[in-house]
């Protein structure tokens, strides 16, 4: 075999349909697949058993379903589940099939991380978009060394399905794209993803129950809005104003927090789903009184709900965790001023929980 197969992860009905036509296999048998995959979790084409041995063989020479390989599985006390993927580049496969070991031995260079939360009432998919990050905030381990690639639609899509089939997990009921990358930076594998998460042969997932966060990329917003499945948006503000989001946030010289929040009105507007603003609480630096004052102003304006998020500590970056009496009053603070607002609960801090934490750690290594 000198070619790479494609994942059965990257189509959609109507385009697996096609390549099966075009490799002589009946149209029906895309649909059988696709059972096979998402209803039943089967990876291996030879235990398709409805399927004609022809077919299996032939489908094992032109597809794959995982292209990933988990390098870390870690469990943390409150339950919390987190995979490190690894994904080979084209060099790394070929030197697999001929058998080059110095090129195709050890984890695949490419890394991505997956995490599942549990809660009573939900278990939730933390999926990254890209290898890496290019946005490079100050407090967050993700963007260390830049951006290395997108992911493709599969390769998110394997994420969920993945976190699906752990151990104790019976289904994923929400999926945040909130791990590594800008999802509104690989704009079109991200929306394509959301297709097969939200489709009823894919994941089944509630289009509700699937949230975009963005570090803010007003054009990208507003191309959002125009998506044909109703998603939630929250965006990533970590800031009350422009002068303290740009020591924190290098794409903040591109945007201001005004026009940012004119695409979220025009959100608003458009498709009637109010969004969320996602502020990391960093000690000493975002947490003041003067800090919600001007948070309360930006969420009222917007009529947009705020989620507090204690930051986790991150070896080798500035920022500590604030008290959490601090967060506290700072929430208080801004219930009084009518801000709709809630502090995310810290989850997995043992298993290195912050974005892009464990794979930091597994290339340092």
């Amino acid at each position: 075999m000198t070619h790479d197969r494609a994942s059965i992860f990257d189509f959609h009905p109507a385009t697996l349909e096609q390549r099966f036509e075009a490799i002589g296999l009946p149209k029906f048998a895309s649909q059988q697949v696709l059972e096979w995959v998402y209803a039943k979790g089967v990876t291996d084409f030879e235990q398709m058993t409805n399927l004609s041995k022809l077919a299996r063989a032939k489908l094992a020479e032109t597809f794959t379903v995982l292209q990933g390989e988990v390098i870390r599985h870690q469990v943390a006390t409150d339950g919390t589940q987190k995979l490190l993927v690894g994904w080979r580049t084209a060099q790394e496969r070929a030197a697999q099939r001929t058998g080059d070991i110095r090129l195709a031995g050890g984890e695949p260079s490419k890394q991505t991380e997956t995490v599942m939360i549990p809660t009573e009432d939900r278990k939730t998919a933390c999926v990254s978009s890209q290898v890496g990050c290019p946005v490079g905030c100050a407090f967050c381990a993700s963007g260390i060394g830049g951006l290395d690639g997108n992911l493709t639609s599969g390769q998110i899509v394997e994420q969920v399905w993945r976190l699906a089939r752990l151990e104790g997990v019976d289904r994923i009921s929400n999926v945040v794209f909130m791990g590594m990358g800008e999802p509104l930076a690989n704009f079109s594998s991200v929306m394509d993803a959301i297709r097969t998460l939200n489709a009823p042969w894919g994941m089944g997932i509630g289009a509700r129950k699937i949230t975009v966060s963005t570090v803010g990329l007003p054009a990208a917003i507003r191309k959002l809005c125009t998506f044909e499945i109703p998603i939630t948006l929250a965006l990533s503000l970590h800031a009350p104003n422009d002068e303290l989001r740009r020591q924190i946030i290098p794409w903040a010289e591109y945007s201001t927090i005004k026009e940012l929040l004119e695409a979220c009105e025009e959100w608003f507007r458009k498709t009637g789903r109010e969004i969320t603003l996602e502020y990391i609480m960093l000690g000493g630096f975002n947490d003041r009184r003067e800090h919600a004052v001007e948070l309360a102003a930006l969420a009222n304006s917007l009529r947009a709900n705020v989620n507090l998020i204690r930051y986790n500590e991150v070896k080798g970056m500035p920022f500590s965790r604030p008290e959490d009496g601090i967060v506290q009053r700072f929430q208080e603070l801004l219930r009084d001023l009518g801000v709709n607002v809630h502090i995310r609960a810290s989850r997995g801090r043992d298993i290195a929980a912050a974005c892009g934490q464990l794979r930091h750690e597994s290339i340092a290594s």
